[in-house]
């Protein structure tokens, strides 16, 4: 299958063939930053300084401003299993994400440090002390346009020592959570940095519920990669006018390093989680043969949807669930095959659907023929054996009121549901309106008859509905909460990989100063609602759905293939 999307091969290729110094690109952030700030970032292209004798160092140099990255996690839409055994699958980013705050000490301090309190997690690490010469080896320095697909077994040994360090008296659950978190670090780290790097701190926050198959590590991954990148002026822009094909570039470069941060983590992972967290919008992911690189194909005709995510908050197993599949095919192979296979047309007919001429994103029936097909993969998961009572419960819940398309996404057994919300409330669609009646339509009568009459006004799926919509969510999100379950209102498929330098939130007429977000205040911040008020997301309860995150600038080759 083919794509006009897709970067062909030419255009992820360095641009740079002489020489391995790292390209200095236009249009990086750092060249807004004031001339003495960007001073003190050493400039790839030009050659290294003779070293200055100790005596004659400078004891205190201006400190660079701190900056932000953010990366989205993601979801399965349709092809879950199907994929393990061939067929493809579709993927989405999510509006939840992950948030890399980085500030910088001073020269003389010499540190680097790791702060992850979502996991209770911080450690400092001499940076003199690191094995800087082991990654800088001969046939061992990798650069930053480099498609690393596996871990050096030399340099993993050479950061053993500086992981081993890490919360030494921590439970082991938790040290080994920790070690993940520092090998994924210090390999991407070691990689594309030297030991000239000047001292920071680099901060992590998330607000993608952890274990729960929404990709967070994955989201992380693309953070620390971004950060790095950035950091030796790897990447160009993001701006509003770079042509699509630049944009893919750097987004090609970022998901590369961030697929290393998730084979430290994983071992072997699929790749689709850091693609997609990269890029944003949606991908096609097909991968026939496990030694060849699988096939990635962008959809950035995917409609920007709000999406209801339930967290069961059920602990499952991956590997339990691909295994239960397994067997089920070994035992009655004609019947589950047929079941992978529907389960593969599931995901070509929305392939098909989305970049077909006559698919319009702005369509109430181009979103009812999405939402029917989730609603039929989910029936099929369930004939395999996948699903589990409380994603059941969660169905039927959601079910009742009318008010989406529901299935279970990953794995399954546990993990989380999707719902992909109608454009309307139950009461002005013709669809069936379970449920409604549980609630009081007497007040919901006078906030919605301001609404028009025409189903096709004021219908954008984009659009996050009225305020019955609302009271039937927050009715919803009561009886949720009461059986344990968690809620979030999200959006799918919207943006990748963003950058917000410095980190100072604009002011909507775009003039001097903002709102500076420090490393006290990041890490302040109390939970999704916080974190995500102090990084500038406007409410999900928006009739421009659309996130406002002043300051905030995202690789959007979609946005620009439009102009």
């Amino acid at each position: 299958m083919a794509n006009r999307d897709t970067p062909t091969a030419a255009s992820l290729q360095p641009r740079t063939t002489s020489s391995h110094a790292t390209q200095t690109p236009q249009h990086s952030p750092i060249d807004s930053m004031p001339a003495q700030l960007a001073a003190e970032m050493p400039s790839p292209t030009t050659p290294a300084p003779r070293r200055t004798p100790a005596l004659l160092r400078k004891q205190s140099s201006p400190m660079m401003p701190p900056f932000m990255v953010s990366a989205p996690g993601k979801v399965i839409v349709y092809g879950e299993h199907a994929v393990v055994h061939g067929k493809a699958a579709i993927a989405a980013a999510i509006s939840l994400r992950s948030y890399l705050h980085v500030s910088f000490l001073s020269k003389s301090n010499r540190t680097v440090k790791l702060r992850f309190p979502d996991i209770q997690m911080e450690h400092t690490w001499n940076i003199d002390e690191l094995p800087w010469d082991t990654f800088s080896q001969s046939g061992k320095k990798k650069y930053y346009y480099d498609l690393v697909t596996s871990l050096d077994p030399d340099l993993m040994a050479a950061i053993q020592p500086c992981i081993d360090e890490v919360s030494p008296t921590a439970p082991e659950a938790i040290r080994k959570i920790h070690h993940a978190s520092a090998c994924s670090f210090l390999y991407l780290f070691l990689s594309l940095a030297s030991r000239k790097v000047p001292p920071c701190v680099y901060t992590l926050r998330s607000t993608i519920p952890i274990g729960a198959g929404l990709g967070s590590s994955a989201s992380i991954s693309v953070c620390l990669s971004t950060a790095m990148l950035l950091q030796i002026r790897a990447l160009s822009g993001p701006h509003q006018d770079q042509p699509p094909q630049e944009c893919e570039l750097n987004i090609e470069r970022i998901n590369r390093w961030a697929f290393v941060g998730e084979m430290c983590i994983h071992g072997n992972p699929s790749g689709v989680d850091n693609t997609v967290s990269s890029g944003g919008k949606a991908v096609l992911f097909q991968r026939r043969d496990y030694d060849k690189p699988p096939l990635v194909i962008p959809l950035h005709s995917f409609p920007e949807l709000p999406l209801l995510l339930v967290n069961t908050r059920q602990s499952r197993s991956t590997a339990t669930e691909v295994a239960k599949v397994a067997n089920l095919l070994n035992g009655h192979p004609a019947l589950t095959e047929n079941i992978l296979n529907a389960i593969g047309l599931v995901t070509e007919s929305a392939h098909n659907f989305l970049i077909s001429p006559d698919f319009d994103p702005t369509s109430p029936d181009s979103l009812q023929y999405l939402g029917e097909l989730v609603t039929i993969n989910h029936g099929l998961l369930v004939s395999l054996g996948v699903s589990h009572p409380k994603l059941e419960r969660i169905r039927e819940l959601i079910d009742h009121t009318g008010i989406g398309w529901t299935k279970l996404t990953g794995a399954g057994g546990g993990g989380c549901a999707i719902t992909i919300l109608k454009p309307q409330p139950p009461m002005l669609t013709n669809g069936h309106a379970n449920g409604t009646h549980n609630h009081d339509t007497s007040s919901d009568e006078s906030d919605t008859s301001s609404e028009p009459d025409d189903p096709d006004c004021g219908a954008s799926i984009i659009s996050t509905g009225t305020k019955l919509k609302y009271k039937i969510l927050d009715s919803l999100e009561v009886k949720l909460e009461n059986e344990g379950f968690e809620k979030f209102e999200t959006t799918l498929a919207g943006d990748g990989v963003g950058v917000l330098w410095p980190a100072v939130l604009h002011n909507g007429n775009e003039e001097e100063g903002g709102e500076e977000i420090d490393q006290e205040k990041f890490l302040k911040a109390e939970g999704t609602v916080g974190i995500e008020r102090l990084v500038g997301v406007a409410s999900g309860r928006r009739k421009d759905v659309r996130e406002v995150r002043e300051g905030w600038k995202f690789w959007r080759p979609w946005e620009v293939a439009d102009r």
